[in-house]
């Protein structure tokens, strides 16, 4: 069962769209989805109910600018502040849902813009999670973040900060599909299943690209996820698990994940679980193996008495 949740936004201007995933009997936990850019939490509709199946409550919001919460702005977190504006929202869902199903374990999946959001509040609240899920993570190095932060910020001082720019968008996620060459689409870089490709590019609700002060804001939050001292922040008793495609460009064809991987293990976590899929591209669960995908997650949240 579908029930939609709304609450105010951290900015004091949007109310977030959320929704939840009920199953019919016995709970067993609740997993918060994190979307990432240019989409919304509805897209997992078919993982969420996979997982009510199973007797899990599934959750998420449409960050700022994004879904039904961006009310026409998409694209957009805030002139300022904004990432840590959308992970204050991913709190308060947390918040809510742990006074609606108290007791239950609370596990929390963030891919790709997601991810990174979790591997924020991962270190800005530790301790209230009992279980996280990477989807399409990785990490560039430190002066292309700094050099995309410089640029982004600098057209946010030039045309403002609701600014589209090509260029910004063509050096990083317009860049992505060059790996796939000769290009079917402009997004085949998400997955080899063609038709989910389509539907991706015919929701009208994944169609915008981002303001330069998104930019500047993903930038800012991977620079804070990838300082040593923020990661020793983390509760290393919470177990992680990372899920990515080997051909994800976003995760440098697996070499970042791994790389995040192993900054979770030097920070002192002492469970954490990698699984690279051969092939996989950016979106495991609308990947032509998602039934794979979906039982592996399955598996290892069951074996974490999740």
């Amino acid at each position: 069962m579908l029930q939609t949740i709304s609450y105010p936004s951290c900015d004091g201007v949007h109310t977030i769209h959320a929704v939840q995933w009920l199953p019919e009997g016995e709970l067993r936990g609740v997993i918060q989805i994190v979307h990432g850019v240019a989409e919304y939490v509805e897209r997992y509709a078919p993982l969420a109910h996979y997982l009510t199946e199973r007797g899990y409550v599934v959750c998420g919001e449409d960050h700022l600018g994004h879904g039904h919460t961006a009310a026409g702005q998409f694209g957009y977190f805030a002139p300022r502040g904004g990432w840590d504006l959308v992970a204050r929202d991913i709190r308060q869902l947390r918040v809510l849902q742990g006074e609606r199903h108290p007791g239950l374990p609370y596990v929390m999946l963030g891919h790709s813009m997601g991810s990174f959001l979790t591997r924020t509040y991962l270190i800005r609240w530790p301790g209230t999670l009992d279980g996280a899920v990477l989807s399409g993570t990785g990490q560039e190095p430190a002066p292309l973040v700094a050099l995309g932060r410089l640029l982004a910020g600098g057209l946010c001082a030039l045309r403002g900060p609701e600014y589209v720019s090509d260029l910004v968008y063509q050096l990083s996620l317009g860049a992505y599909n060059r790996a796939f060459r000769p290009n079917r689409t402009t997004a085949d870089w998400l997955s080899r299943d063609e038709g989910a490709v389509d539907a991706n590019l015919r929701d009208p609700l994944c169609a915008f690209r981002p303001t330069v002060s998104m930019f500047r804001d993903m930038m800012t939050g991977l620079r804070f996820i990838a300082r040593r001292d923020n990661l020793a922040r983390m509760d290393r008793a919470t177990p992680v698990y990372f899920l990515s495609g080997d051909r994800d460009p976003v995760g440098s064809m697996g070499a970042g994940v791994k790389k995040v991987a192993g900054m979770f293990r030097a920070a002192g976590c002492g469970d954490v679980t990698l699984k690279l899929y051969p092939g996989g591209r950016h979106e495991m669960f609308n990947e032509i193996n998602r039934q794979e995908v979906m039982d592996d997650l399955l598996a290892w949240l069951q074996s974490r008495g999740l």
